[in-house]
């Protein structure tokens, strides 16, 4: 792309985002219609952005090129601003918990979407060979600093689990996702993948976020006013109870904040099927 092209880039999507806040939904779809054409690749997440404001239908997974960027964007800072400044700790969350019903030790763990490390940070005295999977190649650098790996891999999860590098480090016996499924849409790809990669009896650890349940409308999942991914509890069940995971643990959490305002979500430890 060139820098005239960049430069229209830059102009469309501000030019949405303007229209937005103003309430022209007219001139923002048409506005970040110009920024799909410009960049398919969608680095500014305009599809995610158009579903939650009704005038496109939902993505089944954030642009990849999106996710990408914006973690690149803020790796250098990420931890500082995620716990410091939106009050996120699932991670020591998690471990609590999972020191409550399972608490290991564990031979070997893939930590999926994990960033800088947040997650396996947490957990690194339980598990003896840590594995972690991103797309952010600036978030691998920066978990590759804190020397907390034993592997690391540049991916999306679900391709990740579907791959030759997964089918040569699995199986694991304890999975985490979190702060993941906000990204995601179908989760059925990625359960799918978990269930085939982990062991007999293996624990899959996961958060997700949720609205109330009139906002769903009867669907299993749909894009909230943030631009990310809410599910339902009871789809999330389905998903674990249909590929033989037995739920352990499960708590409504505050996921983090947004602006202030605390944003609802669900921990859920659960068992692989033996």
């Amino acid at each position: 792309m060139t820098d005239t092209d960049e430069d229209l880039l830059a102009e469309a999507y501000n030019r949405g985002l303007a229209a937005e806040r103003a309430g022209d939904r007219a001139g923002a779809a048409a506005a970040y219609g110009e920024v799909l054409k410009l960049d398919p690749s969608d680095r500014g997440g305009v599809s995610v952005r158009l579903a939650a404001l009704g005038l496109a239908d939902a993505p089944q997974r954030a642009p990849e090129a999106y996710v990408a960027a914006l973690f690149d964007q803020h790796s250098e800072v990420f931890d500082s601003l995620l716990v410091d400044q939106l009050g996120y700790d699932v991670p020591l969350l998690m471990r609590e918990r999972l020191l409550d019903v399972a608490p290991g030790p564990y031979e070997k763990s893939l930590d999926l979407g994990c960033g800088t490390g947040l997650s396996t940070e947490a957990v690194e005295d339980v598990a003896k060979h840590r594995t972690g999977v991103d797309m952010s190649t600036g978030m691998l650098e920066a978990a590759d600093e804190k020397e907390l790996f034993d592997t690391l891999f540049v991916g999306d999860a679900e391709g990740f689990l579907s791959s030759d590098r997964a089918e040569a480090g699995a199986p694991w016996d304890l999975i985490i996702a979190l702060d993941m499924l906000p990204y995601l849409g179908d989760l059925k790809p990625l359960f799918d993948g978990v269930a085939r990669r982990i062991t007999s009896k293996g624990v899959f650890a996961f958060s997700s976020e949720t609205l109330p349940d009139e906002a769903f409308e009867g669907r299993d999942w749909r894009i909230g006013p943030k631009q990310r991914f809410a599910h339902r509890l009871e789809h999330l069940r389905a998903l674990l109870s249909e590929r033989g995971f037995e739920v352990m643990f499960e708590e409504m959490i505050v996921v983090r904040y947004d602006e202030g305002d605390p944003v609802p979500g669900h921990l859920i430890l659960a068992r692989a099927a033996g």
